[in-house]
């Protein structure tokens, strides 16, 4: 059975040992449903050895929660989700995927109901995290982050005391030094940076390791090969430079994202329909690689 995670140090653990999770994001679940079930789940345990799911749900983009989608059936799909990983003894994330809106606050009050029926429903299950806030960006400067922040995160404590908490930091979650200069006043948080590795080279790099040993909590939430608008090639050297810098700090990370749509960042080949028994030639060329860097991890953290 999955153990509640709880920060110690700086570091993700299982309450006596360090934890590392990987795995996957799903893209929004209001238009790539279908990823989220058993076979694709199984597939990303057993095939894949990955141990974490990001379910991904948009907040202001058309058909997300806070734009006429059907907020329900978002919920079941979560639920769904959740129930699942549970089964297969994995983590999973829900995803308050916060973009073009930009600031948290905007949509503050439909946040407060999603993680109040969220963390009631599953204040007994080990095995969800809560990704408060995707990607600030724009408005979305840390004092605003800081401000939802102290608003949500009461909410969830008060149905789920100890569950992880992740919440994103500004500039599209690359600005992690301002949770170092002013950090939340709340224990079990981690905080989000996200890396396109065609954009996102050395001197983020050099944040982030300045950052991690200074104990701050950091989960790479969100990451892949290309350039940050998902599109482009792949940086081979450059991304093999972030997996070393990730293997060598022990951290968690999450790639974007199961989807055959023809973007870079989509793991699967545009014309692939499989939800399982992936062969290489299902995968685009960042799908190949991200998965044998997570084969990579497992047989590290089983090794240990």
């Amino acid at each position: 059975m999955l153990k509640k995670l709880k920060v110690i140090e700086g570091r993700l653990t299982d309450g006596e040992k360090p934890v590392r999770l990987f795995g996957m994001s799903t893209h929004g679940i209001a238009w790539h449903p279908e990823y989220v079930c058993e076979e694709t789940f199984r597939a990303l345990k057993k095939e894949w050895k990955t141990n974490c799911i990001r379910i991904t749900m948009y907040t202001a983009e058309f058909r997300g929660y806070c734009m006429g989608g059907d907020k329900e059936h978002l919920k079941e799909i979560i639920e769904k989700g959740v129930n699942i990983a549970e089964g297969l003894d994995m983590y999973v994330i829900i995803d308050w995927h916060i973009l073009s809106d930009q600031d948290p606050m905007v949509y503050v009050d439909e946040a407060e109901e999603f993680f109040a029926d969220m963390s009631a429903r599953f204040a007994d299950k080990n095995n969800v995290i809560y990704e408060i806030c995707n990607e600030p960006n724009g408005s979305g400067t840390w004092a605003r982050v800081r401000e939802y922040a102290d608003r949500i995160i009461p909410i969830i404590r008060k149905n789920s005391p100890d569950s992880l908490i992740i919440t994103g930091t500004p500039n599209w979650s690359q600005d992690i030094h301002c949770a170092l200069d002013q950090p939340l006043a709340h224990s079990n948080v981690m905080y989000s940076l996200h890396f396109y590795a065609a954009t996102h080279k050395r001197t983020l790099r050099q944040r982030l390791d300045r950052c991690v040993k200074a104990k701050l909590p950091v989960f790479i939430n969100e990451f892949n090969l290309c350039e940050a608008s998902g599109k482009g090639d792949i940086d081979v050297e450059e991304a093999n430079a972030w997996f070393d810098l990730i293997d060598s700090a022990g951290l968690s990370c999450i790639s974007w994202c199961l989807s055959n749509s023809g973007d870079t960042c989509a793991v699967f080949a545009k014309g692939c329909t499989k939800l399982s028994n992936w062969e290489d030639s299902d995968l685009k060329d960042s799908g190949r690689m991200i998965r044998d860097e997570f084969l990579h991890f497992a047989d590290e953290e089983n090794s240990k």
